[in-house]
């Protein structure tokens, strides 16, 4: 089943009502969207000569194009490669060229960075531009059929190595996600909307797909950007908002000193980092009883567990402070098992690693064997996040063992950091950790053995990977604290830095 065929279906069942949206107003109806998408899968196909299968990147910042491509993407039978439109141009080129793309489209504010990065003879085509325009006349093409474990977004997500893997999410997986928003956030109705505030190649663009087999609007904000202002003045304007957020841009809107009108917001789903017990308290108090939280992974797309929106409401529950300081519960269609370095199943109440399986889990990584093996052995996804269930089922995230930082809900992997730095002759050793902040959850803090200034670091990091990856502090040591074996004990490092 073609995850294309829920906007076959808005458009015979809600052709009137609003498709995409942009700030205020409405863009497109469900009717002239299909329409669109037709066309745009018709010139992919036999204008461009793209067969099933073959990898189209959309390398844009979220804007009203985004969601219609992956609709034609799928709809003509190919898999969709979103990137993050804050990626450094030699990330951005590793994941083309990896993936084997074999058409990129992008959004005039990052044209010049997937230039940049853009194998030989692949097309680049800019949002709006005469070539897109071009593509939207071409002669409508049938949906095409696929398989249920055909491949339809390959979700690039870092690991501890510095180099990106491309989780392979099937028609299949991103169905039973689905599934799993309705089962436990939210059923939704049609001409409800989503506000894609987040970027729409990662967390914020999954849900694209529940809201539109509910005929539901895509909206995006104006500026295309995160503003509170803007955020509040937009839902006003959409009844039954939905919006998917990190747990920094929950703060930003319950900090906002205006207007904070929320009749019209009907869910707002974190995700993609802790969220501390406090800033939740706040949140429920300053925006209402709209909360749902998500623990999910780019491997098993938002679907792990789920805190739903009575659990954050319920104050009056014994323990209410330890539910809210909780991932929730596994949703109903998944299976989730925190088990011994053996993969053995540990006591209620006890630590280990959290695993999972279910039908939205990944199907493996892009052209890598090898970690697909290991982290799917025994056929279920390894996490490699430590936590424990306590007696009612719900599951708290206790540490990640990959050391991630997530500053903003991003997910960024010292390794990388540390790679870059190192290239410095006068960097001898260096530890990245993160260091908890009040709005961005934490931010990179660089524990350096050297002499390198800060501004050369700086400099370097800036030139090999994303800006936000930049160390935002560095300290000096004569040497880091390491084991017996030699390792690096980044818990110190931790405990000294809460310290400072």
């Amino acid at each position: 089943m073609n995850l294309a065929l829920w906007l076959e279906r808005a458009a015979a069942a809600h052709g009137a009502l609003p498709s995409i949206g942009l700030g205020n107003r409405t863009i497109r109806s469900f009717r002239d969207s299909a329409a669109r998408v037709m066309t745009l899968a018709g010139a992919m196909r036999d204008g461009l000569n793209l067969k099933p299968g073959d990898r189209v990147a959309v390398f844009a910042k979220n804007g009203p194009d985004y969601a219609e491509t992956l609709y034609a993407i799928w709809w003509a039978g190919l898999a969709a490669v979103p990137v993050n439109a804050k990626l450094h141009r030699s990330e951005v080129q590793y994941i083309l060229e990896h993936s084997g793309a074999k058409l990129v489209f992008t959004s005039d504010d990052v044209a010049e960075t997937a230039a940049q990065g853009l194998p030989d003879a692949v097309p680049l085509i800019s949002f709006g531009s005469a070539q897109h325009q071009a593509l939207l006349q071409a002669d409508s093409r049938p949906i095409q059929n696929v398989a249920p474990d055909d491949l339809a977004w390959l979700f690039y997500t870092s690991g501890t190595t510095g180099r990106p893997k491309g989780a392979m999410l099937t028609h299949r997986n991103l169905m039973a996600m689905t599934w799993g928003y309705f089962s436990c956030i939210d059923r939704l109705e049609p001409g409800g909307a989503i506000l894609h505030a987040a970027p729409m190649s990662h967390g914020s663009g999954l849900y694209i797909l529940p809201h539109l087999a509910r005929g539901c609007c895509q909206v995006t904000p104006e500026s295309g950007g995160f503003d509170p202002a803007e955020i509040f003045d937009t839902i006003a304007a959409w009844p039954d908002t939905s919006m998917f957020a990190a747990p920094t841009m929950v703060n930003r809107l319950t900090r906002h000193t205006g207007p904070r009108p929320t009749d019209n917001l009907r869910a707002l789903i974190y995700g993609g980092a802790p969220m501390y017990v406090e800033d939740a308290q706040a949140a429920l108090e300053r925006l209402g009883p709209k909360l749902v939280q998500i623990y999910g992974q780019g491997e098993s797309p938002m679907n792990i567990t789920c805190l739903e929106r009575q659990a954050i409401a319920d104050t009056t529950q014994p323990r209410y402070l330890e539910r809210l300081g909780s991932a929730g519960q596994p949703y109903p269609n998944v299976e989730v098992l925190v088990v011994d370095e053996n993969d053995v199943p540990v006591p209620q109440g006890e630590t280990g690693e959290i695993i999972t399986r279910s039908d939205s889990v990944m199907v493996g990584y892009w052209d890598n064997p090898e970690a697909t093996a290991e982290t799917l052995r025994g056929g279920w996804l390894h996490t490699g996040d430590i936590g424990r269930f306590d007696a009612d089922g719900y599951l708290s995230l206790m540490d990640r063992s990959k050391d991630v930082v997530i500053s903003g809900g991003t997910n960024i992997y010292p390794r990388e950091i540390e790679e870059v730095l190192l290239n410095h002759p006068d960097v001898q050793e260096v530890s990245v950790i993160g260091r908890r902040d009040d709005e961005w959850g934490e931010i990179v803090v660089a524990y350096v053995v050297g002499t390198a200034p800060p501004k050369d670091l700086d400099a370097l990091c800036l030139e090999k990977i994303a800006r936000f990856k930049r160390p935002k502090d560095y300290i000096y040591l004569e040497s880091l604290p390491k084991n017996n074996y030699g390792k690096v004990l980044k818990t110190e490092l931790r405990q000294a830095d809460a310290q400072r």
